[in-house]
């Protein structure tokens, strides 16, 4: 990639600075010092580089989805009411019967929720990819050429998500099977208890799955209570007997929040302090997309342990809801209005969640705005990150490894 230089901006609200990325990485984070002057940003020769005038504005790193179903939207068709029975399986079912007919998974779709995702300043995402008897491995295809589409402006991490079950639907586990061997990242599943009816016996293929052919696991987990608490223990036992650490996922997790202090019929903090310690132990990170009406989760003492917690926006307007604008800086919001967030520093804590946090659901060891990081920078015009949080303005420019993906806040791909 062409080298670029980012001049005049406020790093995560501090001192003005110039940011330098070679070859899609940071190479240089120095203060701003007055043109002419030697600063590194201006160091290159003339016009060995692009150069973008950030005019002072904010500067924080790309957002990263940890969570997202792109495969599902109809983000830009014509609206389509929302139907079915407020359940998983009520949605999982209503999906199976109306989704051809709205032509799901589509190019078309994909690729304009793929640059509505652009455009809010996500540059990095995990997303679930449905394979199921309907749809074989379809959707992985679908996606792929929709991200090639946009040329590289979105790094995508992709999840075979068995929608439907994983053992109560003969073959969806060869299915799974060939999609890891077709270069997806992850396997995916969801509630081996209430959907599957056998927990072990899904969690046990999932393992043997991923440690044969060397890919990680995303699991849905919407049980709550103690039954959703169960499964966690039980991963959580099998990941630590297979070796699996740091390659593991749970999304969703009601169970967390609901077995604490303020979970309805909770059993109280010791419980859920040793479920964490337990996590923590295995390697499982955490996703969440704050939904509201939600308990709250444990998210400071899961910091604390060292359980990477990511922020996803889940469907955008699909059939499972109408909701949804592809924004992280709104989840993000909702993150914080869910937890009781106030202060600065917490609000500045929910936006890392959203960007630097983000880095090991993409397959990143680090994913900030620091030298040998991705050059992924998102420029926009408020005061503070509090202030970007609670406004949620445009994003003014985007950059994506270098790029100049978004420029006046529409995309260039």
């Amino acid at each position: 990639m062409a080298d670029l230089r980012i001049t005049n901006v406020r790093p995560w609200g501090g001192e003005p600075a110039d940011l330098v990325v070679t070859d899609g990485v940071l190479t240089d984070v120095a203060p701003r010092v007055p043109a002419g002057t030697g600063s590194p940003a201006e160091a290159a020769e003339p016009g060995s580089s692009a150069v973008l005038d950030g005019g002072g504005l904010l500067a924080l790193p790309g957002f990263v989805n940890a969570h997202a179903h792109v495969d599902k939207s109809w983000w830009g068709a014509p609206w389509v009411s929302w139907g079915g029975e407020a359940t998983t399986q009520g949605r999982i079912a209503h999906e199976r019967a109306e989704r051809d007919a709205l032509g799901i998974p589509g190019h078309d779709s994909t690729v304009a929720v793929l640059r509505e995702l652009l455009r809010h300043g996500t540059t990095a995402v995990r997303t679930h990819v449905d394979v199921d008897l309907g749809v074989g491995l379809r959707g992985i295809e679908t996606v792929r050429a929709a991200a090639a589409e946009l040329d590289g402006a979105l790094a995508l991490e992709l999840v075979a998500f068995p929608q439907d079950g994983v053992l109560r639907r003969p073959g969806v586990l060869d299915l799974l099977r060939a999609a890891a061997r077709a270069g997806v990242d992850h396997v995916g599943g969801i509630d081996p208890a209430s959907i599957d009816r056998d927990p072990v016996a899904q969690v046990e293929a999932l393992v043997d799955l991923a440690a044969t052919e060397g890919v990680g696991i995303d699991l849905h987990l919407h049980d709550p209570g103690e039954l959703g608490a169960f499964q966690c223990e039980l991963l959580a036992d099998r990941v630590r007997r297979a070796g699996l650490g740091g390659r593991v996922t749970v999304s969703h997790g009601f169970a967390l929040g609901d077995v604490g202090p303020l979970g309805p019929g909770s059993v109280g903090a010791a419980r859920q302090e040793a479920l964490l310690d337990d996590l923590a132990a295995a390697g499982i990170a955490w996703t969440t997309v704050a939904p509201v009406r939600t308990v709250p989760l444990p998210w400071r003492q899961m910091v604390e342990r060292g359980i990477a917690l990511g922020l996803g926006t889940d469907g955008i307007r699909d059939l499972w809801s109408p909701y949804g604008d592809g924004d992280l800086l709104r989840v993000a919001l909702g993150f914080a209005r869910l937890h009781g967030l106030r202060t600065d520093d917490d609000l500045v804590a929910a936006v890392r969640l959203a960007t630097s946090g983000g880095a090991a659901f993409v397959g990143r060891p680090q994913h900030d705005l620091v030298v040998g990081a991705p050059g992924d920078v998102v420029l926009l015009d408020a005061e503070n990150v509090a202030d970007a949080l609670v406004r949620a303005p445009v994003r003014r420019h985007v950059v994506a490894r270098g790029r100049v993906v978004v420029r006046d806040g529409e995309p260039t791909v």
